[in-house]
Order: C-alpha cells, then sequence, then structure tokens
C-alpha cells in the first residue's frame, strides 16, 4: 500500500477506502453488463465531445501566446 501510495502522490488511507468501496460494490459492476459510459445518452455525449474541442483549442491558442511572449 505504502508503494502505491508513494508511486501514485495518494494518501495510503484513500487507497485503502476506494480498495473497500471497490470490494463492497464489485457484484453491481458486473450484474447488467453495462458501464456508466454506455449509459450516456447520444447528446450528452455529443456535448462533452464538443467540451473537449473547445478546450483543446483554446490550449493550443494559450500555447501559441505564451510561445510568441516568450514565457
Amino acid at each position: 500500500m505504502a508503494k502505491l501510495s508513494q508511486q501514485f502522490d495518494v494518501n495510503a488511507v484513500m487507497i485503502s477506502k476506494w480498495k473497500t468501496e471497490f470490494v463492497e460494490n464489485m457484484g453491481s459492476i458486473f450484474e447488467n453488463g453495462k458501464s456508466d459510459s454506455e449509459d450516456l445518452n447520444s447528446s450528452e455525449m455529443d456535448k462533452l465531445y464538443a467540451q473537449i474541442g473547445q478546450l483543446k483549442v483554446e490550449n493550443d491558442f494559450l500555447k501559441k501566446s505564451c510561445r510568441k511572449l516568450g514565457i
């Protein structure tokens, strides 16, 4: 546990909590055969992809602007 904590820079208590939650809920993960991402409808997915695209454009613009300014 300590090695994982150090490797991923996460508190060991948090990793233990995540493990406990997973063990308690692992049966429900495999019950219906669907993951949460499959439950999202296509309009929600389209909105998310659009937002990702917008953020990528903004990020690229900021990178170019910083290079021009010598930052």
